[in-house]
């Protein structure tokens, strides 16, 4: 690959802004090792749990966000050296809210590291009630 995207601190791929799924295509091409194939596997529970999903990359993050694009952006994830950092933006609404907490009281976070067992079903509903909820306006 010719012009393989940079990696910043903790390996997060740095890429352009941009909108649609070109963007996150290229994001999740560039995340290195595991956490490839956990990101595509992320992108794809999304993109299954929330019909019409918008997606977009934003300070090297792939967002996503429902239909509805007054509603903002419901969640996003970033790579860290040890983890993938799953953001809720009003993850303290979700039952059960997503266990880290933010100094933000209504953003919640869930770690994703590679030996974790993935659960996908609580993953879906965490996606499908998020987009529901009101977003961020980024």
């Amino acid at each position: 690959m010719a012009n393989k995207p940079k990696l910043l601190s903790g390996g997060n791929p740095q890429i352009p802004k941009g909108y649609g799924e070109e963007p996150v295509a290229a994001y999740l091409d560039a995340m290195p090792g595991w956490k490839q194939d956990v990101g595509r596997k992320l992108d794809a529970l999304i993109t299954k749990a929330v019909p019409r999903v918008r997606k977009a990359v934003k300070w090297n993050t792939p967002l996503y966000g429902a239909a509805d694009e007054e509603q903002g952006w419901f969640t996003s994830f970033h790579c860290f050296d040890r983890y993938i950092k799953v953001t809720f933006f009003n993850g303290a609404s979700l039952d059960p809210p997503p266990p880290e907490t933010s100094k933000y009281p209504h953003i919640r976070y869930f770690h994703i590291h590679e030996a974790d067992d993935l659960d996908e079903k609580q993953l879906t509903r965490w996606m499908k009630a998020a987009a529901k909820l009101p977003g961020e306006k980024m």
